[in-house]
């Protein structure tokens, strides 16, 4: 499988989809990466939560058009795109979340847009989104800096990623309505093209879990095993095996990365000893 990509003006989602790319082994096209080729099959990467602003081509059509079997791309972009493309699977990273945001104190609810200009990089999306709550606006597209629209007077409010809300504080503006949209990674295939994403859905889904989870190993008392399975249960089971030592067994169970050093701590106070932690390239759970 083919991945055609084009640098991102944001370098954090550029990496990360570059590092993704590379851990399911598929090859660059214009000889980017030498890797293993899923033949007949192409994929293109988009940005996500931030439009790179290159044409329809950098928000889904062409996977949408049939011109590429599959991409990797922001539901925020997809949407915007109006794009025919499927939605295969939410690969669950690159999250984003869009909301309305207006001066201190002006704006209560969304309602308060009515007949008012609203300033986004994604006219599609918002424009889609304001007519089911049956609200008309003036949609002021920008590509970006969109914070800045309402001090340079060229909208009442604006519509954009939010992570934190401090660049909408530094511009003046709060948070106001509900959340437009929770948005993250998709992997999209064309029309009629979903059985070919199968083989790049298994793989993509191992990098997730890589991602998501470490492996724990540790030695244990055999009196102590059931007491440890209940602090590192794994997936279905941990791993037990015996060792020299007639009264110790190595365990191996995956564990959530984020409760890393807890699980560690809670081993080590119940008695387990030379406890390991080992990342994870890939996998298939």
């Amino acid at each position: 499988l083919r991945i055609n990509q084009k640098p991102c003006e944001k370098g954090g989602w550029y990496g990360r989809r570059h590092h993704i790319r590379k851990r399911v082994g598929v090859k660059g096209i214009g000889g980017q990466d030498a890797r293993e080729n899923l033949p007949h099959e192409s994929i293109r990467t988009h940005g996500l939560g931030h439009p790179p602003g290159r044409g329809l081509v950098e928000r889904g059509v062409s996977v949408g058009e049939g011109a590429l079997d599959a991409g990797i791309t922001g539901l925020d972009l997809l949407l915007d795109s109006r794009s025919k493309a499927v939605q295969v699977a939410d690969l669950a990273f690159g999250h984003s979340t869009f909301r309305f945001a207006g001066p201190m104190g002006r704006f209560q609810k969304l309602s308060d847009l009515q007949g008012l200009r609203v300033a986004t990089a994604y006219p599609h999306l918002v424009e889609d989104y304001l007519q089911r709550q049956q609200i008309n606006v003036h949609l002021v597209q920008l590509d970006g800096a969109v914070e800045s629209a309402v001090q340079l007077g060229v909208a009442d409010a604006v519509a954009d990623v939010v992570s934190t809300g401090t660049t909408l504080r530094l511009a003046g503006l709060e948070i106001f309505g509900e959340v437009m949209l929770e948005s993250s990674a998709q992997l999209i295939a064309a029309p009629g093209s979903s059985a070919k994403t199968q083989t790049i859905l298994q793989r993509l889904r191992g990098v997730v879990v890589a991602r998501q989870y470490v492996i724990f190993d540790y030695d244990c008392p055999v009196e102590l095993v059931e007491a440890a399975a209940e602090i590192t249960p794994g997936i279905e089971s941990p791993t037990v095996s015996p060792t020299k030592d007639a009264g110790w067994v190595a365990v191996r169970a995956l564990v959530e990365r984020g409760l890393t050093n807890q699980k560690m701590d809670e081993l080590y106070q119940l008695g387990a000893r030379a406890i390991l932690v080992s990342a994870i390239h890939a996998a298939r759970i």
